[in-house]
């Protein structure tokens, strides 16, 4: 009740600065996760069921940051805790109350109002790949060009990264730095750099699957995207 008292407050007052809508294009159900950075408010979903053809909408306030993704393969299991086999945020329940997608996972990643006003936001492969999504701009002024990973990254995944499912079909996509847990693949140590992280044969094949999405750390250059508007359309299996 607190809650939603709050978010009566602050819609009456004209605080919230966009809306999130996001609508499941998949032929399966997608239950999507929501994660506010530090300092941020959660917003009224943390985690949500999207039928095929279902649409949610979630506002939020100026300055919010955070993150969105997907989650598959998901259900009940025999103790009654909720999980899913990809995507999962480990909460148990459809909410992930806080908790933050366990990899790999494709990400849509947020920041409102930032610099200059703007709203920064992009797909990032950084944690690797599950599910097929997009953001597209709506009413906005400035570049507000479309951020997406579209394409079917499981059929191209190298083997060494693929997690397969029940009858051994590949449901997603390892970064190299979940893989093999190296500085040079997960730009740490000497690696902790622009200068030193490069490209490497793993994340060229996410790039050249998704070209407007992070393939690794330091891929800003062409993956962050830049608007100010009102609204936005996330759209799983665009």
């Amino acid at each position: 009740m607190e809650k939603r008292s709050a978010l009566l407050a602050l819609l009456l007052l004209g605080a919230y600065s966009a809306t999130f809508t996001f609508i499941n294009r998949c032929n399966y159900i997608v239950w999507a996760g929501t994660l506010a950075s530090a300092g941020s408010p959660a917003l009224a979903e943390t985690g949500f069921k999207l039928d095929q053809g279902a649409s949610v909408a979630l506002e939020a306030p100026s300055g919010w940051s955070g993150r969105f993704w997907g989650r598959t393969g998901c259900e009940v299991d025999a103790s009654g805790r909720f999980k899913c086999q990809t995507g999962d945020c480990g909460s148990n329940n459809v909410p992930c109350n806080g908790a933050g997608a366990i990899p790999p996972a494709t990400l849509i990643e947020f920041t409102l109002n930032g610099s200059g006003g703007e709203d920064f936001y992009d797909t990032s492969l950084v944690d690797g790949y599950n599910v097929p999504i997009s953001v597209n701009p709506r009413g906005g002024t400035g570049r507000c060009g479309v951020s997406a990973c579209a394409a079917n990254v499981n059929a191209v995944c190298p083997p060494e990264l693929k997690v397969t499912g029940d009858g051994g079909a590949t449901i997603a996509c390892k970064s190299a730095c979940e893989a093999f847990d190296t500085d040079e693949y997960c730009c740490r140590g000497a690696y902790g750099g622009p200068e030193t992280c490069k490209p490497n044969k793993y994340s060229r094949v996410f790039k050249q699957a998704c070209p407007s999405a992070y393939s690794y750390a330091y891929d800003d250059k062409t993956s962050t995207f830049t608007c100010k508007a009102a609204a936005y359309l996330l759209t799983f299996c665009p």
